[in-house]
């Protein structure tokens, strides 16, 4: 008996063929979006500043929690953004010798100009497509992110290492 259509070798190989196509042409544009934003703002400072703009302040160790990265990353990651003033070093509110990270006026600026460019840039690329499918696209894309972010804390790859040790079949 074939496998069901919805788990097809086929079906799979498309699947990870449109993602590689994907993250190819994403790359590219960086979804950068269109006007005077447009590539002016690379995904990890932009994911960084969206966090804290979502999150509020927080210190190194909890952003890279948030984000799924480790605490170095985040420290070479968010030293331009200090740098160029996007963001703001303060002391947490609660124990003054802590340090946190926030976003500031300047950043929310240039956030809210990136921002606003790649929405443009989403609304001109599914320009033929109805609310509906948009709304399906954006719901199955986020499905699809939290399941590779779920895999890589480690769900998938302790599967795939009991797998390859024997652990799984026997």
């Amino acid at each position: 008996m074939s496998n069901p259509p919805e788990t097809s070798t086929e079906l799979l190989e498309s699947l990870q063929h449109q993602v590689a196509l994907f993250a190819r042409r994403a790359e590219q544009t960086r979804l950068g979006g269109v006007g005077k934003a447009r590539n002016s703002m690379d995904r990890a400072a932009y994911l960084l500043l969206n966090r804290l703009d979502h999150e509020g302040p927080m210190g190194v160790k909890a952003l890279a929690e948030a984000m799924g990265i480790d605490s170095s990353t985040v420290t070479r990651q968010v030293a331009p953004l200090v740098d160029t003033g996007l963001v703001k070093r303060t002391s947490h509110p609660e124990d003054g010798r802590a340090v946190v990270l926030a976003l500031s006026p300047r950043g929310r600026g240039r956030l809210d100009e990136v921002r606003d460019s790649r929405r443009q840039l989403m609304a001109e690329v599914t320009g033929d497509w109805s609310p509906r499918e948009r709304e399906l696209f954006t719901e199955l894309l986020v499905r699809f992110n939290t399941a590779l972010a779920d895999w890589h804390s480690g769900l998938g790859q302790r599967d795939e290492r009991d797998h390859r040790e024997g652990v799984i079949g026997r």
